[in-house]
């Protein structure tokens, strides 16, 4: 098992594929081992590939302690080090592009291109949803029907009704790839102190201070990164392109043209 451990913390990684180095920063919950993952997609085909569990989720290490949102930059750049990597290109989706932020601002040196998607900035103007505010007794199947809405502003509670029996099957298949131990009270400490993490995320002020080539990628239709978020993390990083595509919160999955044109960017000058 490639296990390592850093200053840190001991984390669980994954390298794929050939070609420049890419660090990709996994969202909310993020664990290796639900499959299919970015390392069975087209950016391993093209780049080789870095991807790993954060602190609190998967296989790795889950510290009984607060996380902050600086914990998982340096968690990033210490993996970096660990496996001689002084640099790469870096990707972030959802929570990972929150960290891949924070990596920009605290270890400049470790970023040659950087692409965010389905991500926000954070502070009062620009957060991303909630999270952290979901009940915790909310029923497995009454998440995921919340998060449908949330990931895509299309899918409303009117949809889900005219469409259930295509909305129960995404429930099922969603529940079904879920490691046994995401229910262990381990993981769901790991879990929450990640969400716990995310709700201070703030680096608005910072943002004019990212000096690296920079794209935003984003979903027309996301409602936990909402497009107004990506319009002024476009405006604020100096010299970034944003790119619009046909989806939610899952655009990667949901239009095709998402990976070649963050392939694109990271490959050509």
């Amino acid at each position: 098992m490639p296990f390592t451990s850093t200053t840190n913390i001991k984390m669980y990684y994954e390298l794929k594929g050939a070609g420049e180095r890419v660090l990709f920063i996994s969202g909310t919950g993020g664990d290796l081992r639900v499959k299919p993952n970015v390392l069975d997609g087209p950016l391993a085909g093209a780049n080789q590939v870095l991807a790993f569990d954060q602190r609190g989720l998967g296989q790795t290490e889950k510290p009984e302690l607060s996380y902050t949102m600086e914990d998982y930059a340096d968690d990033a750049a210490a993996l970096m080090d660990e496996l001689g990597w002084p640099s790469a290109h870096v990707i972030g989706v959802s929570f990972g592009g929150m960290v891949a932020l924070n990596l920009a601002l605290r270890h400049p040196a470790k970023i040659n291109k950087l692409v965010l998607c389905c991500t926000s900035p954070g502070g009062p103007a620009m957060a991303s949803f909630p999270l952290h505010e979901l009940p915790d007794n909310l029923s497995d199947s009454d998440r995921i029907r919340k998060m449908l809405a949330v990931n895509d502003v299309r899918q409303t509670e009117e949809w889900q009704q005219q469409h259930a029996t295509r909305v129960d099957k995404m429930i099922k298949v969603s529940l079904e790839m879920r490691p046994a131990d995401h229910q262990t009270p381990a993981f769901k400490a790991g879990a929450k102190r990640q969400l716990e993490a995310r709700s201070h995320h703030d680096v608005v002020d910072h943002l004019p201070g990212i000096q690296k080539p920079t794209l935003i990628c984003a979903g027309k239709y996301d409602g936990m990164a909402p497009p107004e978020n990506q319009e002024s993390m476009r405006d604020m990083i100096p010299g970034a392109e944003l790119a619009w595509f046909e989806g939610g919160h899952l655009f990667l999955i949901q239009d095709k043209n998402a990976w070649p044109k963050i392939t694109s960017f990271l490959n050509h000058e």
